[in-house]
Order: structure tokens, then C-alpha cells, then sequence
């Protein structure tokens, strides 16, 4: 079998890898819940590549995460529940359906309106998704005011999303210097759980994912994305540790071999290279 440009290529591939007998005995072995972890490492991995600006990377990422769908598909089709085809179709229409002003007759909209018409359209397909769940016997979840929100998300992102699905029906504050407060508040509970003689574990995770959710709030109150917030900090984080590695090669030494004043030293001389440094977690605790 040749490679090709074709996407038929790929689901004949997909279909040959999961043939009992003569297929991959790893693919064989695979299932929808074995498979989406694969499926968020890839989207994550699409999404790095276009934050390294690395086109040649971001071809092979976006292949992998092709694979995923085909994978998915194929999996479904062997059930006979539905095949790669029947995923183009649907989002195809989905599109066509949500673009009037692109392909219907509700052309020259205003982007303001653009929204209106994609949550009349949204609210329309939940209606027929409920009609062809009802034709196929199957029941409808009962879904809470929150449950559109995935739990697959990443829990930063998933705590960012609940706190806007319930700021829709009032239930927030309308002050960010209010989340400061409550982030206080939960910082001082997590101080007096790990001051405990006898702290416990669980606990102590309880105050600190509820400061993290308070922090999440304060975020988005800031209209700040709190995963590229981390993610800054987190690059920021990395160059400055680069700057440790280097100083311990000229030197002629290793990491595990410097103490930590010298570490703090490099880095507080790489901070000082590089103005939009965070203060160093070791800075902080001497504070």
C-alpha cells in the first residue's frame, strides 16, 4: 500500500490496522475510552505547534489528529453505529446550516448579528437532536444548567467555562476586587489547614483547588485567559531555568551539583536579562 493525498487512503489504512487476524494486534486491542486520551495529547500537541510558529510541525501535528478521527470512525462504523462519511456529512450541514449569510439568503449580516442567527440555529439543532434521539428510542439525559460544559476540558479551562455558564443567570460578582477577597479568604483557609500539627491530605487539596477555581474567576473577571496566563509564566518559567543550565555548563558543572543560592543567583541574574520575568518561587518564599 503507497501513501496518498486522498483521505481514502488513510480509512482503507485505518480499516487494514483494525481487520481481525491480519491487522495491528494494538489497534485490535483499542476502544473509544483507550483511544481519547490519544485524541487530547494530539489537539494539545496541533495547538503547541502553532504557539512554536513551526508550520512543518503543525502539517504532522494536524495528520496525527486526522488519524483520531478516522480511528473514532472506524471503531464506530465496526458497530455499525456510523462511518467517516457520515462525520463529513454532519459537519458539513452543520456549517452550511450555521452560515446563511455565507450560503444562504441572510447575506451582508453585521458580525453583531452573526451571533443571534448562530444561537437560533444552535437552539433549532437541539430541538431535532432531541426529535432523532426520541425516533431512535434513546433517552434524553437529563441535563443540568452546567452540563454542556465538557469534563474533559482541562480543569483551568473547565472551572474559566462554569463560572461564565453561571455569571449568565447572575450567580457572580460584579467586582473583581470581590474575587481578590474571596481569594484571600481561600488562601487563608489553606494556611490554616497546612498549620494543622496533624494537616490533612485531602483537606488541604479541597483549599487549594478551591483557590485555584477563585483565581480561574479572577482571570476571567480581568477578561484574561487563564491558560495562556499559566502559559506565559510557564515559558517565562522555562527560559529562566534554561539560564541555570547554562550557567552550570560554563562552569563546568551540573544542576544536581549547584547549591541553591548559586541557582538563585542565575536566576536572578537571567530575570534581570529578561525584564518580564515572574519573581522566582525561591524570591517569594524568602519574602
Amino acid at each position: 500500500m503507497k501513501p496518498s493525498r486522498d483521505i481514502s487512503r488513510l480509512i482503507e489504512i485505518m480499516a487494514a490496522l483494525r481487520t481481525p487476524g491480519t491487522g495491528c494486534p494494538w489497534d485490535l486491542e483499542q476502544n473509544f475510552a483507550t483511544i481519547a486520551p490519544y485524541t487530547l495529547e494530539e489537539a494539545y500537541e496541533v495547538a503547541d505547534a502553532i504557539a512554536k510558529d513551526d508550520m512543518l510541525e503543525l502539517r504532522e501535528e494536524l495528520g496525527d489528529l486526522l488519524l483520531q478521527v478516522v480511528y473514532h470512525a472506524r471503531m464506530a462504523e465496526e458497530k455499525d453505529q456510523f462511518s467517516f462519511p457520515d462525520v463529513v456529512e454532519g459537519i458539513t450541514k452543520k456549517m452550511i446550516r450555521r452560515h446563511p449569510h455565507v450560503f444562504g439568503d441572510e447575506t451582508g449580516e453585521k458580525p453583531e448579528l452573526v451571533k443571534g442567527i448562530w444561537e437560533r440555529i444552535k437552539s433549532e439543532e437541539r430541538a431535532e437532536k432531541r426529535a432523532e434521539r426520541e425516533a431512535l428510542g434513546l433517552a434524553e439525559p437529563n441535563k443540568g444548567f452546567l452540563d454542556d460544559v465538557p469534563t474533559a476540558f482541562p480543569a483551568l479551562q473547565e472551572a474559566d467555562e462554569l463560572q461564565r455558564r453561571a455569571s449568565k443567570v447572575g450567580f457572580d460578582w460584579n467586582d473583581a476586587r470581590l474575587v481578590l477577597d474571596k481569594i484571600r479568604e481561600e488562601t487563608h483557609e489553606l494556611d490554616e489547614e497546612l498549620s494543622k500539627s496533624d494537616p490533612d491530605k485531602d483537606r488541604i487539596t479541597d483549599e487549594l483547588g478551591d483557590t485555584l477555581f477563585a483565581l480561574a474567576n479572577l482571570a476571567r473577571h480581568l477578561d484574561i485567559d487563564p491558560e495562556e496566563a499559566l502559559r506565559r509564566t510557564n515559558r517565562k518559567f522555562r527560559r529562566r531555568f534554561a539560564a541555570i543550565e547554562d550557567v552550570a555548563e560554563a562552569n563546568g558543572t551540573t544542576l544536581e551539583a549547584m547549591s541553591l543560592e548559586e541557582m538563585e543567583t542565575a536566576w536572578q541574574a537571567a530575570k534581570k536579562q529578561d525584564p518580564t520575568a515572574t519573581r522566582s518561587c525561591f524570591e517569594t518564599r524568602k519574602n
